[in-house]
């Protein structure tokens, strides 16, 4: 423990005094550090996705720094000190884990996850969707509302209804589509997609998980398509679709062999 706090604070020493004797570091607004904060947790991410875990603890690295830095400017216009961002998340965590702290007994997960939600209202939150940052990618953010909605119970009773849903919205969408309406269009296929995700979650998948999966092996099928033409002379935009169709089962195939 005693390491652990040496190595923390030296990371606090650091940052003070780039602070106060680096004319980039000085510089620094939380409105400039915003993008780097985002760019710092998507190679965080990559190394997750990548199981690199030298990658992922150098990323973490950089992520407490920006936590320091951001706390550094929040003395300096003494909004909060680095102890009250500690101290604050130790609170709550202890507030949110009656089954730890307390006397509460719990099950399993769900119970632990329910408890929370209803902390939160407790808390003074006015809905149980509250918690849901705005900016937060689409897929991610429908998975996160409909968990939440689950813990209150609003929830289908089994995945075969959910997958009645996504048909539904199917042919809802099919409708929109023969009807010619672009803002239906574009309702309906928001509808599909949020229950798409909404079945996911009963298959126990993590649908941006696996639309990045899929996303990879696009780039991963069509780089092999670029290299194969490449290696006959040919690019893919001198190819006509059946041509570049047949170079990407072949691909496809090559790939199911390895």
């Amino acid at each position: 423990m005693e390491t652990k706090a040496a190595a923390f604070l030296r990371l606090v020493k650091i940052m003070d005094e780039l602070r106060e004797q680096c004319p980039w570091d000085r510089k620094q607004t939380i409105h400039t550090l915003r993008s780097m904060t985002i760019e710092e947790t998507y190679e965080l991410v990559d190394s997750i996705d990548q199981e690199d875990w030298k990658g992922i603890g150098e990323e973490l690295g950089d992520l407490m720094l920006h936590v320091l830095f951001y706390s550094r400017i929040g003395s300096e216009q003494n909004r909060f000190q680095l102890e009250d961002v500690i101290n604050g998340i130790c609170d709550k965590l202890v507030l949110r884990h009656p089954h730890i702290y307390g006397d509460v007994q719990v099950e399993n997960e769900e119970d632990v996850k329910r408890n929370w939600e209803k902390i939160k209202v407790s808390e003074g939150k006015k809905s149980s969707l509250e918690g849901v940052p705005r900016s937060l990618h689409a897929v991610v953010k429908a998975m996160r509302i409909q968990e939440k909605a689950k813990q209150v119970g609003f929830e289908w009773e089994n995945r075969e209804d959910v997958w009645k849903k996504v048909e539904e919205e199917t042919a809802e969408l099919k409708t929109a589509i023969e009807q010619d309406q672009h803002d239906a269009i574009a309702e309906e296929f928001g509808d599909l997609l949020f229950s798409l995700v909404n079945y996911a979650r009963f298959l126990r998948i993590d649908p941006e998980a696996a639309l990045e999966r899929t996303n990879r092996k696009f780039i991963q099928r069509f780089q092999q398509m670029e290299s194969i033409a490449g290696a006959e002379g040919q690019k893919l935009t001198d190819l006509s679709l059946e041509e570049m169709d047949a170079i990407w089962n072949r691909v496809k195939k090559q790939n199911k062999s390895v």
